[in-house]
């Protein structure tokens, strides 16, 4: 038995299926998980002395890697100093001026502890605004763990004072439909820009033009979820990619550098109506917590190097298109895309454009890859439904190595 099973083991009898997070459990994969001992760079190191070259990067936020220097300096200045006050610090206004920069759109940003704190506190502050209890989102997009984001596909579910509808996503003549019969209810429209948490599904051309002209045409608010998107697809986001300007948007992730961290903003004038400026209430201990604050301005700042963005979309964009190559030579049916450095694959048939075309992929052969690119060294997301990420820190000549290993892992997840 390795180590990390020993631990495994230890895990499942004090931890709910043995993790703090569901997915990391490898059950989709039909495996069990390695334990980090230590990461540095694009590199994970387990606590059997295996090392992996890392696309999950912590699901996203590390876009410079692990461990990288500059925000290890931050992060032990900002602790030397205290590592929560409960009162505001510098470096919260820093960030905030940042965010702004950034991303037009936000003119105001509070911060919280979570992606899922920041969603609901949006929702809370489109309802407030609205004086409407109706929600929108989409399937197959996740916006957290509250109660009222975990619809099920199709349904409408009474939930915490309001109604959450689904759609499916980049279905325009959907949206019209429902904005015509139901428009003058909703509160908000709520999407993520670029789908990452059922694979990675981008947006057709016309589909957020269409969500911003019917929100403006009945009153609703459109909110963007870059908690994932934010500062990874773009400088400024997905807003800035696909030139929309939503009215609220929620980041995380990238935004805290690696730690606990979320944000909500938007509009000057809706979000002074957050207390204390206004009744929305909503507070959090340890928001805007210096040590969080200070790996997200360091990591904002290096991000900021120039051609930073174009080099990582260059190697993203040529890991996307070697895995397509390698798979059509082993006569295995894909489709993949990126944006930025933000990336993911079906084995499913023609393009994927909605969650439900996702879900016939074939979950079965991703598991058999995925437990043959382990062995050969390359970390996937353990999951057929979750985007990869490729960090600064990943080299020319670690593209060049995860191409051939997966390669080499398809003809063995296909052979057996």
């Amino acid at each position: 038995m390795t180590r990390s099973e020993e631990l495994f083991e230890r895990a499942k009898a004090v931890l709910p299926g043995g993790v703090n997070s569901p997915v990391r459990a490898f059950r989709a994969v039909d495996g069990t998980p390695f334990f980090v001992a230590r990461a540095a760079g694009a590199r994970l190191t387990d606590v059997d002395g295996r090392t992996y070259l890392d696309y999950v990067c912590s699901w996203g936020p590390l876009i410079l890697g692990h461990a990288h220097p500059a925000v290890l300096d931050a992060v032990r200045a900002a602790a030397a100093a205290g590592w929560s006050y409960g009162t505001p610090c510098e470096a919260e206004v820093e960030l905030a001026e940042q965010v702004r920069r950034r991303m037009p759109a936000v003119a105001m940003v509070r911060f919280v502890n979570s992606g899922t704190e920041a969603t609901m506190a949006a929702v809370r502050v489109a309802r407030a605004a609205t004086r409407r209890e109706l929600v929108l989102k989409f399937e197959g997009c996740y916006h957290g763990h509250a109660d009222s984001f975990l619809v099920k596909a199709g349904s409408g579910v009474a939930t915490l004072g309001g109604l959450t509808l689904t759609l499916p996503f980049n279905d325009t003549l959907a949206v019209g439909e429902l904005f015509r019969r139901r428009g003058d209810t909703l509160a908000a429209v709520i999407v993520e820009p670029y789908v990452g948490n059922c694979g990675f599904i981008a947006p057709e051309p016309e589909f957020h033009t269409a969500l911003r002209a019917l929100c403006d045409r009945h009153g609703a608010l459109l909110i963007f979820d870059e908690v994932m998107t934010g500062f990874r697809v773009g400088p400024g986001g997905a807003q800035e990619r696909l030139d929309i300007r939503p009215d609220l948007t929620t980041l995380g992730k990238i935004v805290g550098g690696g730690f606990p961290v979320g944000a909500y903003g938007g509009r000057a004038e809706l979000m002074r109506l957050v207390a204390p400026e206004g009744p929305v209430y909503q507070a959090g201990t340890l928001a805007g917590n210096p040590v969080a604050m200070a790996a997200g301005l360091a990591t904002l700042r290096e991000t900021e190097r120039p051609g930073f963005y174009e080099a990582l979309e260059r190697r993203t964009a040529r890991l996307v298109a070697g895995i397509g190559d390698a798979a059509r030579r082993h006569g295995i049916t894909a489709t993949a895309g990126h944006a930025g450095s933000m990336w993911g694959m079906y084995f499913a048939p023609g393009p994927v454009k909605n969650f439900a075309q996702a879900k016939v992929a074939d979950t079965a052969l991703f598991a058999r890859w995925h437990r043959s690119a382990l062995a050969r060294g390359v970390f996937l997301a353990p999951s057929a439904f979750e985007a990869g990420f490729v960090s600064s820190a990943h080299t020319d000549a670690d593209i060049d190595f995860t191409i051939t290993q997966l390669d080499a892992a398809l003809g063995e997840a296909r052979a057996r």
